[in-house]
C-alpha cells in the first residue's frame, strides 16, 4: 500500500450493512443474520469485509444490524474488540432503533445510513465507503478510495466481473471505457457488456464510496422523498447516474491475491447449494480462496481450543479425513472423511463415513452413519445409523434437500424425525 492510498485510508469511514436475513439459505438463518452464518472452518461471513477494511487501512467502522442480531453482536464484541479510541479507531454496533420514532426498523439500506448519519459525522470522515455484509471476497478498499477520489464522481460503484448470461440476476453497470456508469439496469434480460469484453458483464456488489458531505445531501434528500424507498441500489445510485456522475470499480482492479489464486474471487453464499459448495471448494489442492495468506489475513473471534484429534487405527474404524478441513477442538474416533469441512469442537464417532459433509461447531455425528452432500447446523447430533445422501424421497421428506441434492439438517429437524 503506497503513502497516497493509505492517507485515503485513514480519512475513510466504513459502514456495513449487515441487518439481512438471507431468506434463501432457508434454516441455516432462523436463529441468525446471513453476515453472521459461518464460513470457511473458522470464520464468520462478515469477517470477510471486516478484515478487508481493517487490511485495507480503515480503523473506523460501522456494523448496521437489524435481523435476529444477537449471534452477530456477540461475535463482534468477542472477535473484533480490539480497536483502539486513543488511536482514533473504532467499531460501533448500530442496531435499528436509533430514530426515536414509533418505526424504528430499517426500510432499506439507505434508510439505514441515514438513521445513523450522527454518528458518521462524529467520527468526521472525509469519505464513506458503504460494504454489503454477506459476501465472500479479499479486496484492498484503498485502492478503490483512490480511484473515486482521481475522478472527482459523486460515487464509485464496486462491480463483480461476471459472465454475461448469469449477469441478469444482479443489477448491472453499462459503461463506457473511462469508467462513468451511463445506465444502471436492475436483473436485465440481455445485460450490457464490459467494454472491450464482450463476454463479461459488470455487475454491482453492493460497494459504494461517497465524499461524506455529499452523501449526507443525497441522504437527507432521499429521507424526505415519500415516493422513495430509501434504498441505494433501488433510488440512490440511479439517481446519481442520471446526473452523470458515477464511476465504476471492477473489481479485478483491487482484489486481493496469493500467489495461489489465479483468479478473482468473489462469492455471494446466498442459497444452500452456493453455501455448501464455497465450502467444499476450500477442501480442493489448490482453492480458488487462500485462507492461508498471511498478507492478508482474515480476522475472527478465535476459540480458545485444543488440537483436533484422529484415534483408532483398525478395519472399518479408523480416525482418517482425505482432503479435508478439521478446526480445533475436533475429535475424529473411528471415522471416515473425505472433502469435508469440520467447524470447532465436531465430534464423529466411530463407523461413520462423512463425504462432502460441512459440520458446523459443536456438532456430534453417531456412530455407524453414512452422510453424502450435507450441512449440518450448530450443536446438530446426529442419531447413530442415520443415512442421508442416497435415498432422495426419505431425505427431502425429513431434511431440506436443495436442487443439487445437498440436505440441510438442524436440531428441529432432528426432532421431528419420530414425530
Amino acid at each position: 500500500m503506497d503513502m497516497e492510498s493509505q492517507r485515503l485510508a485513514q480519512q475513510t469511514m466504513a459502514f456495513v450493512l449487515a441487518g439481512g436475513r438471507g431468506s434463501r439459505l432457508m434454516d441455516l438463518t432462523d436463529r441468525r443474520a446471513k453476515p453472521a452464518v459461518y464460513f470457511g472452518g473458522k470464520s464468520r461471513i462478515i469477517d470477510f469485509p471486516l478484515s478487508n477494511a481493517v487490511n485495507s487501512g480503515i480503523r473506523r467502522i460501522g456494523v448496521a444490524t437489524q435481523y435476529k442480531a444477537h449471534s452477530l453482536i456477540r461475535h463482534l464484541q468477542r472477535g473484533w474488540s480490539f480497536f483502539r479510541a486513543e488511536r482514533n479507531e473504532s467499531l460501533d454496533i448500530l442496531p435499528a432503533s436509533q430514530q426515536l420514532d414509533e418505526e424504528n426498523w430499517y426500510k432499506g439500506t439507505a434508510d439505514a445510513v441515514y438513521q445513523n448519519i450522527e454518528i458518521i459525522e462524529g467520527n468526521n470522515p472525509k469519505y464513506v465507503i458503504i460494504l454489503a455484509g454477506d459476501h465472500i471476497y479479499k479486496q484492498d478498499y484503498s485502492l478503490m478510495i483512490q480511484h473515486h477520489v482521481s475522478s472527482g464522481a459523486d460515487v464509485t460503484v464496486g462491480c463483480v466481473e461476471v459472465p454475461r448470461p448469469e449477469a441478469s440476476g444482479f443489477g448491472v453497470m453499462h459503461v463506457d471505457e473511462s469508467d462513468n456508469i451511463l445506465e444502471f439496469i436492475e436483473k436485465p434480460a440481455d445485460p450490457p457488456a464490459m467494454p472491450g469484453h464482450p463476454d463479461l458483464a459488470l455487475a454491482s456488489m453492493g460497494i459504494y464510496v461517497f465524499n461524506a458531505e455529499r452523501m449526507y445531501q443525497l441522504l437527507r434528500e432521499d429521507a424526505a422523498d415519500p415516493d422513495s424507498s430509501h434504498d441505494f441500489g433501488k433510488d440512490i445510485i440511479p439517481k446519481i447516474v442520471g446526473s452523470g456522475s458515477a464511476i465504476a470499480h471492477p473489481f479485478g482492479r483491487s482484489c486481493v491475491r496469493s500467489d495461489f489464486e489465479r483468479k478473482p474471487y468473489w462469492r455471494d453464499v446466498g442459497t444452500v447449494d452456493a453455501f455448501w459448495q464455497a465450502n467444499i471448494d476450500l477442501t480442493d489442492f489448490t482453492p480458488e480462496l487462500d485462507l492461508y495468506d498471511r498478507d492478508w489475513p482474515i480476522w475472527t473471534y478465535s476459540e480458545l481450543t485444543p488440537p483436533a484429534k484422529f484415534i483408532h487405527n483398525e478395519e472399518g474404524r479408523r480416525g482418517l479425513a482425505l482432503s479435508s478441513l478439521v478446526s480445533g477442538g475436533c475429535i475424529i474416533s473411528g471415522s471416515e472423511l473425505e472433502r469435508c469441512l469440520l467447524y470447532t469442537g465436531v465430534r464423529t464417532h466411530s463407523y461413520a463415513k462423512l463425504k462432502g459433509v460441512i459440520a458446523m461447531p459443536y456438532a456430534s455425528i453417531g456412530r455407524n452413519s453414512t452422510l453424502t452432500n450435507v450441512v449440518i447446523d450448530k450443536g446438530v447430533s446426529i442419531p447413530e445409523g442415520l443415512v442421508v445422501g442416497e435415498d432422495a424421497k426419505l431425505d427431502a421428506k425429513r431434511f431440506y434437500r436443495s436442487e443439487a441434492g445437498v440436505c440441510l439438517i438442524t436440531k428441529r429437524m432432528i426432532e421431528n424425525m419420530d414425530k
